[in-house]
């Protein structure tokens, strides 16, 4: 496994890539510490688990919907709105202004006779 420090990044990217290209994992420090790994993005990493987390993290950052990211984890939509929800991840996501509109309208709502 090669280290490379986060200098190293700017002036060695070349190299850090041929690396994954080649398998071969990579440690990056900053001061000494290791910041993250380099893992070259395989199907060994995707039968790993990778696949569900990366569409777990691709549905948090609103690059993929809820059904793209299921898709993509290779989970039903069910299975993996649970994931989500395991993870602290909202699956259902209202703007700012129509939540505001909804709970207005509930408060609207009046109770059923008897409450």
């Amino acid at each position: 496994m090669e280290a490379y420090t986060v200098r190293d990044l700017r002036e060695r990217t070349g190299d850090l890539i041929r690396g994954a290209e080649a398998g071969e994992l990579a440690v990056v420090t900053k001061h000494g510490t290791p910041v993250f790994v380099a893992v070259p993005f395989d199907d060994a990493l995707l039968d790993g688990g990778v696949r569900r987390a990366l569409a777990v993290k691709l549905f948090d950052t609103d690059v993929l919907t809820l059904r793209q990211a299921a898709k993509l984890a290779g989970e039903p939509l069910s299975t993996f709105t649970e994931r989500c929800s395991a993870q602290g991840v909202a699956v259902v996501r209202y703007p700012a202004d129509e939540l505001a509109d909804e709970v207005a309208h509930l408060e609207q709502i009046e109770p059923p006779a008897g409450r």
